[in-house]
């Protein structure tokens, strides 16, 4: 992630008295929009109803991004190879959703630790109190009850904002998207918001689109009020057919 200095044009800092942003589409290419303001959790939900989304470096300010082009994964798109199917037959792993939202954060935190995680202390908090409002959740992956792996994000409308995954053991983090996207697809969420290009998401199915084009399904997307409240009684069990 880029320094808020590396910009070269004007970038606006927030005010700590509202949760007012810029239009998205002001930003560049790479996505930064604003800075400064907190991680109040009005804020974050404000700023994801709009495409935005915050991601800083410890020793930086708080940053909003919408970058373009956006990288999104379809429910349906998902992509099961042949290698990853036969794991997903293995039945000696369970998927639990929000049974342990702080854990499965702190891990996302933990085994980032070495690069310098944006995941701060702050920003677990916030996520957190996200989480006991009913919009964060956590899909978990175990074996028998050793946590493996999972992912978290924000859910609004039919729409779902990934935010970190974690792998202790190879393929963990796959199953968990695997989990949410086959769940979501039956709940009829429009899209997996996977904001950055990386080589694995998009070798999953995930795509590149336009900020704009993102900007409009987003405004659909959350026409629908959502689930709001906790996901612990989702079920998933990997279906072959």
């Amino acid at each position: 992630m880029s320094s808020i200095f590396d910009e070269d044009y004007y970038i606006p800092e927030l005010s700590k008295y509202s949760f007012v942003f810029p239009n998205p589409k002001d930003a560049g290419s790479e996505g930064l929009l604003a800075f400064g303001g907190g991680l109040e959790p009005n804020r974050i939900l404000t700023a994801y109803r709009k495409g935005i989304f915050p991601w800083f470096n410890a020793d930086d300010p708080v940053l909003w991004w919408s970058p373009d082009p956006r990288l999104l994964l379809y429910p349906k798109d998902f992509k099961v190879r042949k290698s990853f199917r036969k794991v997903l037959r293995n039945r000696n792993y369970i998927v639990k959703f929000d049974h342990n939202f702080e854990h499965t954060i702190k891990m996302c935190a933990k085994i980032r630790e070495a690069e310098g995680t944006w995941l701060i202390k702050e920003m677990q908090e916030a996520y957190t109190q996200l989480h006991h409002m009913g919009f964060a959740h956590s899909i978990e992956v175990y074996e028998g009850d050793e946590f493996i792996g999972g992912l978290y994000g924000i859910a609004m409308g039919r729409a779902f904002f990934g935010e970190s995954m974690v792998s202790l053991k190879p393929d963990a983090s796959k199953i968990a998207l695997k989990a949410l996207s086959d769940v979501l697809e039956k709940k009829n969420y429009k899209f997996i918001d996977c904001q950055v290009p990386t080589p694995h998401l998009q070798s999953m199915g995930a795509t590149l689109i336009e900020r704009e084009v993102f900007l409009d399904e987003l405004e659909e997307a959350l026409w629908d009020g959502g689930d709001i409240g906790s996901w612990q009684h989702y079920k998933w069990e990997y279906n072959d057919g």
